[in-house]
């Protein structure tokens, strides 16, 4: 199985900044998600929180067998979530990091990242494409 891990604020795409994010809506990338793993043949669950620990915990599944790799748009988190990039770093499995925005064309404090240095790889840049990228790509690792 794979998990999708949004982070906070993701649940207000398509209304919140637009012209950064785009119109899509989470509940647009996460069906579009779903349609494409189905066609896949891949398991996929989809998970958004604005709470750090929530966030945490649905990373630390990833110990056990039940998920096979994880595709996470950590948000905010990217940024300064040391407990974050701690549970990504104590997994064994493919791990895709995706931001909508390219996040090094944007403030200063959004350039870098504590959880790039502990996932398989990073899709920064191509809005809502990021999401279907990863999952092309991290269903072939």
């Amino acid at each position: 199985m794979i998990l999708v891990v949004h982070g906070p604020n993701l649940n207000l795409l398509g209304v919140r900044e637009p012209d950064v994010y785009g119109t899509t809506t989470l509940e647009d990338i996460n069906q579009k998600l779903s349609n494409e793993a189905s066609e896949m043949g891949i398991e996929l669950e989809s998970f958004q929180s604005n709470s750090e620990g929530e966030i945490v915990d649905q990373v630390q599944r990833g110990v056990s067998e039940e998920v096979e790799g994880i595709i996470i748009n950590p948000g905010a988190l990217t940024h300064y979530s040391i407990a974050l990039r701690d549970a990504l770093a104590a997994l064994d499995i493919p791990i895709i990091e995706v931001h909508l925005s390219n996040i090094y064309k944007r403030e200063k404090f959004r350039h870098k990242s504590v959880t790039a240095p502990v996932v398989t790889g990073q899709i920064s840049g191509l809005g809502a494409d990021g999401y279907y990228l990863a999952l092309e790509k991290i269903s072939n690792l």
